[in-house]
């Protein structure tokens, strides 16, 4: 259950780790809608606040990140229904700021990672924020040749065809260009358009459409050419992917030499160097933001300078030189027709508000998450008042909406003036409404806090719990098994006949058998089909080998999303070494468990969980039977041709001074190495500056090899 209501510094680690875990999901389930189906839920503030939070959270949890976390995503899959286009550079977002704080910590934070004193030596660029679809436009030789999606941010869709008529995108270069160019920007329609739009398709008795963004990303994706021409959409240039020479040594000038050749720039762009400059032009933009002819959500900063971005480099999905400042979130006012719970996979009880739609930013919303019954009363995790007293949140209820991105909005407060006479506080189920078992808060052995989850005590039996466990073992970042979705889960968990039950994962790959041996065929049943049938037991038999981050992932347990499977997979190597640590580090005490709580990214709450999964005999039994069916691979270690360190684990300690701390861990992972925060026997290298302490005196006590500043760049410079 979520704690979103709540500092993160009041948190707890389960209870972060089970926020983040919601967040994920929440997230994705948004991407998918606005990347892949231009179809969002909420607005562009909501979903700001939920990405915000998710940030947050991984700040102060460092070791709870999650493979899947929204911070190592970009966009969503392409459609199946345009040909694929692999980047030949990362199509990367950008993380966003909200406040003239966050701008003041960016600023700072590009100064402090390239250990300059913030003395406004550097500039910066300035610009709007298009709220538009991504595009890549490759030219070769002069000549357009491919256009394609953002997509994920590695895999685009391929909309050349389309691209091609818009008038605003040259389809030849002016001579002299690189041989090969990238021009990266924004495909967007005007409002004026859209309004003209909307006016045709209202006098001929045809649905209108919602917004601007979402009908530009519609018509880009028309199989028919011809559609996209009447459309009339436009393209900002403001950046770039592979390019074969580099026509200039700023931000700035490579904006403007792509005005040169020809490509529409915004003329609001602008160079800076103090964040008072930078704060003014983002105060004049929001000015004439109603003026323009184009929806902006925001102002976007970029180092201008070329070789101190390549200094800073990138996070896992965003630059360290850029950053999107976004505008305040837009609120609205809808009334509460009911307050459902839904059950998660790990028996999560999470209230869910649903509303009477409300238009807010241009974007229908429906409901909204709750996040746990304190929220409803109005208090925090800490026992702190988030809204007055009497503002709970209650059936019935009008109730301030913020939209803060594409996503779910969140409720801000309750309008009293208008609650109902006979409305009644909302009375939070004590059972579980899918099963009826008990629902519980847990206390937390060491610090008796109770937990603001309330959960599910049903376990396996509860059919909540048993179904979403089934759908995150077939997700896409687990075993991936295509034709079986969240609604031929269902079918199979209800059905009555033997041959078609799955009820737990092993029983995945016994269906065919079992089916063999029936009367009751699969595909003489509505929805099905002896071809579709046929496709679904390849996928399934395609994902009998499976890498060992993925199996481990697939498991559900606890705590430990892609990015711990992917930590355990490279530390134990095989499932069978990982399976052994977890039984074997079970008393919480010796070797086992320290070695364990040594990974980076473990923590003891992760630990934990790992280890209680494995002392249950029903999962043990579970994974036994999974395990006739499936392989798991032996994992794969990086491999960085010609490093010298890859594959190995260096711990930094000590005051650097030869690079800031953050320059030496980019640098170290760039060359396939980990980078962990404490020693343990699993330590290949400690690099030491001055002053370093325990970490160095624990690496000579355990015989790991040890280096000052000089000696390791020397290392991975030979």
């Amino acid at each position: 259950m979520s704690t979103e209501g709540s500092a993160v510094d009041t948190l707890t680690i389960e209870e972060a780790a089970a926020e983040l875990e919601r967040l994920a999901k929440e997230i994705a389930h948004h991407d998918a809608l606005y990347h892949g189906r231009d179809r969002p839920e909420i607005s562009d503030a909501d979903y700001d606040a939920l990405k915000r939070r998710n940030d947050a959270l991984e700040v102060r949890f460092p070791e709870l990140i999650r493979e899947d976390s929204p911070s190592r995503r970009v966009g969503a899959a392409p459609s199946v229904t345009f040909s694929p286009v692999v980047h030949a550079r990362p199509m990367l977002s950008l993380d966003n700021t909200f406040s003239q704080e966050d701008v003041q910590d960016f600023v700072a934070s590009v100064y402090r990672f390239l250990g300059r004193l913030p003395d406004q030596s550097i500039a910066f660029t300035a610009e709007p924020k298009i709220d538009g679809l991504s595009m890549s436009i490759r030219y070769e030789n002069g000549r357009l040749v491919t256009a394609a999606t953002r997509g994920d941010g590695t895999t685009g869709e391929n909309v050349t065809a389309n691209i091609r008529t818009i008038a605003e995108i040259p389809n030849e270069l002016p001579k002299g260009v690189p041989a090969v160019v990238e021009i990266r920007g924004e495909v967007y329609m005007a409002k004026s358009d859209f309004l003209a739009l909307n006016r045709q398709m209202e006098a001929e008795g045809k649905q209108t459409y919602v917004n601007p963004r979402n009908t530009a990303a519609g018509s880009l994706r028309q199989l028919d050419a011809k559609v996209t021409a009447s459309r009339k959409l436009k393209f900002f240039a403001y950046a770039w992917g592979e390019i074969s020479e580099m026509p200039a040594d700023t931000q700035f000038g490579m904006v403007q030499t792509f005005k040169d050749w020809g490509f529409p720039v915004n003329p609001l762009m602008k160079r800076l160097n103090s964040v008072a400059d930078i704060l003014a032009h983002y105060d004049e933009i929001g000015l004439e933001r109603p003026d323009l002819d184009y929806d902006i959500d925001g102002v976007v900063y970029k180092v201008d300078s070329l070789e101190l971005q390549a200094r800073l480099g990138f996070r896992s999905r965003s630059p360290r030189w850029a950053t999107a400042h976004k505008f305040p979130a837009e609120q609205a006012f809808t009334e509460v027709e009911k307050i459902e719970i839904q059950v998660g996979r790990t028996g999560a009880l999470t209230p869910v508000a649903r509303l009477k739609p409300i238009t807010v930013g241009g974007v229908v919303v429906t409901n909204a998450t709750l996040h746990n019954e304190d929220y409803i009363k109005g208090i925090g995790n800490s026992g702190e008042r988030i809204r007055p007293e009497d503002h709970d949140i209650r059936e019935g209820d009008t109730v301030i909406v913020q939209r803060a991105g594409d996503v779910i909005p969140q409720i801000l407060d309750v309008v009293m003036e208008k609650r109902l006479a006979d409305a009644r506080s909302y009375e939070f189920p004590k059972t579980c409404p899918v099963c009826g078992s008990h629902a519980v808060r847990e206390v937390n052995e060491k610090t008796g806090k109770m937990d603001s989850v309330r959960r599910c005590t049903g376990g396996f039996i509860c059919r909540a719990q048993a179904t979403e466990h089934l759908k995150h073992f077939v997700s896409r970042n687990a075993f991936d098994i295509e034709g079986l979705g969240s609604k031929q889960i269902d079918f199979f968990f209800e059905h009555e006949d033997a041959s078609l039950q799955i009820r737990t994962a092993p029983e995945i790959f016994t269906l065919e058998k079992r089916q063999q041996q029936s009367l009751t065929k699969l595909e003489n049943i509505d929805g099905f089909g002896k071809v579709s049938v046929g496709k679904l037991y390849t996928a399934i038999n395609e994902r009998r080998s499976i890498a060992l981050h993925r199996f481990i992932y697939a498991l559900g347990i606890r705590h430990v999303g892609e990015t711990t499977a992917k930590l355990l997979a490279r530390s134990y190597g095989t499932y069978e070494a990982f399976a052994t640590a977890m039984k074997e580090a079970a008393p919480l005490s010796g070797d086992a468990w320290n070695d364990l709580n040594a990974i980076e990214g473990i923590g003891e709450v992760v630990a934990r969980a790992m280890v209680e999964f494995y002392k249950e005999p029903r999962n043990v039994e579970v994974i036994t039977r999974l395990l006739e069916e499936v392989t798991p691979q032996q994992a794969e270690q990086p491999v960085t041709t010609g490093s010298p360190v890859a594959g190995k684990t260096v711990v930094f300690t000590g005051s650097l001074e030869k690079f800031t701390r953050d320059e030496a861990k980019a640098r170290a992972e760039s060359l396939g190495a980990k980078v962990a925060g404490s020693v343990s026997k699993k330590t290949d290298i400690v690099v030491a500056g001055p002053g370093a302490g325990s970490k160095l005196d624990k690496a000579r006590e355990l015989g790991v090899q040890t280096m000052d500043e000089d000696e390791w760049l020397a290392l991975i410079s030979g």
